[in-house]
């Protein structure tokens, strides 16, 4: 086979112990029995698989070591959280001693020390738990490092700063398969996008968020990254892709939704209700492609973010219509309908699905 990854090695180990569970299931029901050297083939085969995997990925072989792999992933998470905070705080602590030229060489030292600690560790860390720390405390020295640089030379602000924060947080989540670190790179090119469009329409780069239409043309440009190039070997990384792809969708639809006048529409003499209601049914018909989109792809991703929007868009507009008009109990009454209408959809939307894949050759 040919040489995978980590993800890839856990997936098939997974995938041997529910064969393993199956077999022996349909082994006591008489359905398929297998000799005596056929078992015990298939249990050296296995054996030798797992064996190797565990050795070179140190992947979790049991419900017991995946229980302790969680822990370990929580606290790796906690622990880089803390070692930045701790460079953050040490950084402030005796600053005023430094004169500016040991302040320069303690920033890039600290960002050039931290990235190389990460690729020294990367080379001997089969889990990759340690690894993933030490990156996260890399990019946030080379964070601080930027930022700090800029005060003490004076620098006026700008959204260019964020290029090389997404530059380095992507190099590091593709390397060292880091979803957390892949989002925050992700968040970065989000605003450098949003910040540039907002210029475009003159506004100040800090003040991109008033207009959330700013948000619209980076929506598609994460959206299409997963179509448009190969994720398959790195575990969840297309998923991030599509789900920060709607949030910069949905979620500027949805405030523009109930708040017109943060639209460019509103320079252009259109009464902001009319804004709204345009929005209100974009948002609609967006979320409702989402979920058409995923369960046509099998995007459970796609459908669980499209169906939150949508049931999101759905109860603010019976809101907007009913909650003052209505008793309060038919109100509620209508949200418990509604619901069951979306659960039959969705229910019909499975059944298509799955009639999609049995039909599939």
């Amino acid at each position: 086979m040919n040489d995978p990854i980590r993800s890839e090695a856990q997936r098939r180990a997974d995938e041997i112990a529910i064969f393993q569970v199956e077999l022996a299931r349909l082994d006591s029901e008489g359905v398929l029995r297998l000799d005596a050297a056929q078992q015990q083939a298939l249990r050296e085969h296995h054996a030798a698989l797992l064996a190797g995997f565990a050795g070179r990925f140190d992947i979790d072989r049991d419900a017991q070591a995946r229980q302790l792999s969680l822990g370990m992933r929580v606290a790796s998470f906690l622990g880089a959280l803390a070692l930045a905070a701790s460079v953050f705080f040490l950084f402030y602590q005796f600053w005023g001693n430094f004169d500016e030229t040991a302040q320069v060489a303690i920033l890039l030292g600290a960002a050039l020390a931290s990235l190389g600690l990460t690729v020294w560790i990367q080379t001997r860390d089969t889990s990759g738990y340690f690894t993933k720390l030490a990156a996260m405390v890399a990019f946030a020295c080379f964070v601080l490092n930027l930022t700090m640089l800029g005060q003490i030379f004076n620098i006026t602000p700008t959204d260019r700063a964020l290029l090389p924060w997404a530059a380095l947080a992507l190099l590091l989540a593709y390397a060292c398969d880091l979803r957390l670190l892949l989002a925050a790179g992700i968040c970065c090119v989000i605003a450098f996008v949003a910040a540039r469009v907002g210029e475009w329409g003159g506004i100040y780069w800090l003040h991109f968020g008033e207009r959330p239409e700013n948000f619209f043309p980076v929506a598609a440009l994460l959206f299409a990254v997963p179509a448009l190039t190969e994720h398959r070997r790195l575990s969840g990384f297309a998923a991030i892709y599509r789900i920060f792809g709607l949030l910069s969708l949905l979620l500027p639809m949805l405030v523009l939704g109930h708040w017109g006048y943060g639209s460019y529409l509103a320079n252009h003499d259109i009464e902001i209700r009319n804004i709204e209601g345009i929005y209100e049914l974009a948002g609609f018909v967006a979320s409702a492609l989402a979920i058409w989109i995923g369960a046509r792809r099998q995007w459970p991703d796609t459908v669980n973010t499209g169906i939150t929007f949508f049931v999101i868009f759905l109860y603010t507009k019976f809101f907007d219509w009913w909650w003052e008009i209505m008793p309060k109990y038919l109100f509620f009454l209508v949200l418990g309908l509604a619901a069951i209408l979306i659960l039959l959809v969705l229910k019909r939307l499975r059944r298509i699905g799955r009639g999609v894949m049995e039909g599939a050759p």
